[in-house]
């Protein structure tokens, strides 16, 4: 009878910690849904100038693109329109050192006033994005082209503000600064123009 006990007990050990590692494993183990939408943006983003970039700062939005070309190209502006939003108010901070040459309180000037207007070309291009959802045909083209035209501006907007340290005369921290700001929000501007003609093209 002891015997007879001692083995059901240990069977029910064994039956608890193979239910456990089955959930355990479960827990773990992505969804088909998940793993597809993971799939999209990844070979969505082989297209792209920065492919490392665009899955990188997009994969934490998979639930929420899933597998839809035109909230992919949405989500790119709007973290695209963020960067360059949090590169504004790094470029203002930068504006108030006081050791600043003449020249470099004038690039950054000049800087200032291209990325506040990348900042509002993103912008519109995120809502006139939004608004062409439900067109077709020649309005959903007219939409698109809006978006394409001011987010290929925006891209310029970033190239000019860096082009205005351009020269040995700027060699220095604060150039490199800027530089590498303006830098990373053009990487997320170029995929994010990619990903909105992808969409134009597939719809």
């Amino acid at each position: 009878m002891a015997s007879r006990t001692a083995s059901s007990y240990v069977l029910l050990l064994v039956s608890v910690f193979y239910i456990s590692a089955v959930l355990v494993t479960a827990a773990n183990k992505p969804t088909t849904a998940a793993a597809s939408d993971s799939s999209f943006i990844k070979t969505s983003c082989t297209s792209t100038t920065y492919p490392a970039i665009c899955v990188r700062s997009l994969s934490a939005y998979a639930s929420n693109i899933k597998q839809s070309p035109r909230q992919l190209a949405l989500t790119a502006l709007s973290v695209s329109q963020t960067r360059a939003e949090s590169c504004k108010s790094f470029v203002v901070k930068l504006g108030k050192f006081k050791n600043l040459k003449s020249r470099e309180r004038k690039a950054i000037k000049d800087c200032l006033d291209e990325v506040s207007d990348t900042v509002d070309r993103l912008s519109k291009s995120v809502k006139e994005l939004k608004q062409s959802g439900q067109s077709k045909g020649p309005d959903f083209e007219w939409h698109m082209s809006n978006v394409e035209t001011w987010v290929s501006a925006a891209l310029t907007d970033e190239n000019t503000c860096s082009d205005g340290f351009a020269g040995k005369t700027f060699d220095g921290k604060v150039k490199a600064s800027v530089r590498a700001q303006i830098v990373s929000v053009a990487q997320y501007i170029s995929n994010a123009l990619s990903l909105v003609n992808q969409y134009a093209e597939k719809h």
